[in-house]
């Protein structure tokens, strides 16, 4: 089963190499251990931040080259954000899988840059939609020449400050593509909680998770860090590193 399930898995920010290196090598340790084949995650530029002050990361061309790095040290498949059409080519000459904001899923010309450069198109579902509306999304990146698309879901914003997962959404989803995956961490936000950045609660990852493989997700999205308490972006709920390997085994079970 698990060559079924896609596993996505990393630091919300590159904050270092060493910290790419770190993660990294966990991640392999688990792969051998578990024979699954985890997806390593960073972006290279959090351009959404709430406060122009907040650490963005260290760019596109610096970012991509530390991505390069991972792969060629660690052989792990790579997977990054992008938030502007421009930067779709150069990223997918580095990544297996680009992937596009949940702020931004409805960028035509974002989806469609990032379907031309051939690579994996993970499309998250903006925290307005409904999982059923993301069919307009992937026939803007099929029709501009994507073969594989996947659907994310992290949850929609109800009232204020606050996130709520439907679960029916990854079954809607799944309607759509054949690969659906839960944002486990992302999920458990509280925008702006905590005046001026994004707050959250990591405690509730692991039901996240087992929930939506009860609802059928075919993939699972981890932002994990050594001690999140210290990341630089997401850090109330990005999971302890050292739990991954435990949870990762419920959801291959």
């Amino acid at each position: 089963m698990t060559d079924k399930v896609q596993i996505i898995a990393g630091p919300c920010v590159i904050e270092s190499a060493e910290l790419l290196d770190t993660v990294a090598a966990t991640l392999v340790d688990i792969n051998q251990r578990l024979g699954t084949d985890i997806i390593f995650k960073a972006s290279f530029d959090k351009a959404n931040r709430t406060s122009i002050h907040s650490f963005r990361g260290p760019g596109l061309e610096k970012g991509l080259q530390m991505l390069s790095d991972v792969k060629s040290k660690y052989g792990l498949r790579l997977l990054t954000d992008i938030h502007e059409a421009w930067q779709a080519e150069p990223t997918g000459q580095v990544v297996d899988v680009i992937q596009i904001p949940a702020f931004l899923c409805r960028q035509t010309d974002l989806l469609v840059a990032a379907a031309k450069t051939g690579k994996t198109v993970n499309i998250k579902k903006a925290q307005f939609l409904a999982g059923r509306d993301m069919r307009y999304p992937v026939e803007k990146a099929r029709e501009a020449g994507a073969k594989d698309i996947w659907l994310t879901e992290r949850g929609n914003m109800m009232g204020y400050g606050n996130l709520v997962v439907d679960f029916r959404n990854i079954s809607d989803m799944l309607d759509i593509v054949p690969t659906v995956v839960m944002d486990c961490t992302h999920s458990v936000q509280r925008p702006d909680a905590q005046g001026g950045k994004t707050g959250g609660d990591r405690r509730f990852v692991p039901s996240m998770a087992l929930a939506a493989k009860a609802f059928g997700a075919t993939g699972y999205f981890f932002e994990v860090h050594p001690t999140p308490d210290q990341g630089l972006s997401d850090a109330a709920n990005m999971l302890e590193l050292d739990k991954l390997e435990n949870l990762v085994k419920q959801l291959i079970a």
